[in-house]
């Protein structure tokens, strides 16, 4: 999944069901706190509010698999903090114990966060090249899928959100090209890029395909001035992961996450759960894949880094 770094002006955490000023300081026993966020259609606020209980979650790829989640845990109340990523990891390393379904595993993440796996990236994290339509001409030499090493070379001037991961692939080239590699700017949201981008602020970004066509339908004035463009390296993440912060109770908490991906995998309602939850946005091919991912993840046992 899925992963997904976002955010400039970093608004006032909104956490649900808090019933006192100590809440902030971490929750108590028996209390799970997801970082949540609006990155459409991956996660998207019904009513664009936070959400305050499982209930009101959405049915992405992303809250629809943590409300299936969350039912499987019982024994933990769920409560929401809505954060980007740059708050999240100053609370993580101010030593609060939160959780978020949005992070990508990295091995520099690993130093402050536990993952766990629970089911392969589907297709609409797809990364693409995403630049406007007037530039076509310029990324022809390319050919049908655009290398990232060969675009990183090149003259074309990028622009990418600060501190996003976008997979071990990407990540490697990206950190491989040096100064070449294109600046970052922390943006209060992804689509933040992309109107850049319609302001001629840049020639390309980076971002999954089926975010640009979420952020078009909301410019509807500007169709078909983006263009997006097969990137080789496009399906850089294999595994949607979860993370915990890297205390005793983020372990705890990891570990129940991880096994209630197991008992999501042996659900005997499987086949029911996976058609509410993706539905035709699944084709054949996906479908299968995603059901060998769930039958080695029901045999198998826990997955943490």
């Amino acid at each position: 999944m899925s992963a997904l770094a976002l955010l400039g002006m970093l608004p006032m955490a909104v956490l649900a069901q808090a019933s006192s000023p100590a809440a902030d300081l971490g929750p108590e026993p028996g209390v799970i706190r997801w970082m949540v966020r609006d990155v459409p259609p991956h996660f998207a606020y019904v009513a664009g509010r936070p959400p305050q209980r499982a209930s009101d979650l959405g049915n992405g790829e992303v809250d629809g698999y943590l409300r299936l989640l969350i039912q499987h845990m019982p024994q933990y109340r769920h409560e929401f903090l809505d954060a980007g990523f740059p708050r999240f990891e100053a609370l993580v390393r101010q030593g609060q114990t939160l959780c978020s379904p949005l992070h990508v595993n990295t091995p520099e993440r690993q130093s402050w966060l536990y993952f766990t796996h629970v089911h392969p990236a589907l297709i609409s994290r797809q990364l693409v090249v995403v630049t406007r339509r007037e530039l076509a001409p310029r990324f022809e030499k390319f050919g049908r899928q655009v290398p990232l090493g060969e675009l990183l070379q090149s003259e074309l001037v990028g622009l990418l959100p600060r501190d996003r991961s976008y997979g071990p692939k990407v990540d490697a080239a990206l950190q491989g090209a040096g100064p070449r590699a294109p600046k970052t700017v922390v943006t209060g949201r992804q689509t933040h890029l992309l109107a850049m981008l319609l302001a001629q602020r840049m020639d390309y970004t980076l971002d999954y395909a089926s975010a640009v066509d979420e952020y078009l339908k909301s410019v509807p004035q500007v169709p078909g001035e983006l263009l997006k463009l097969p990137l080789l390296e496009g399906a850089s993440t294999a595994l949607a992961t979860y993370a915990c912060s890297r205390t005793p109770e983020g372990r705890k908490q990891i570990e129940a996450i991880d096994q209630a991906a197991r008992k999501l995998a042996a659900d005997p309602q499987r086949e029911a759960w996976i058609q509410a939850w993706r539905g035709a946005a699944l084709d054949d091919s996906e479908r299968q894949r995603l059901k060998r991912y769930l039958d080695e993840r029901a045999r198998g046992g826990p997955q943490i880094d």
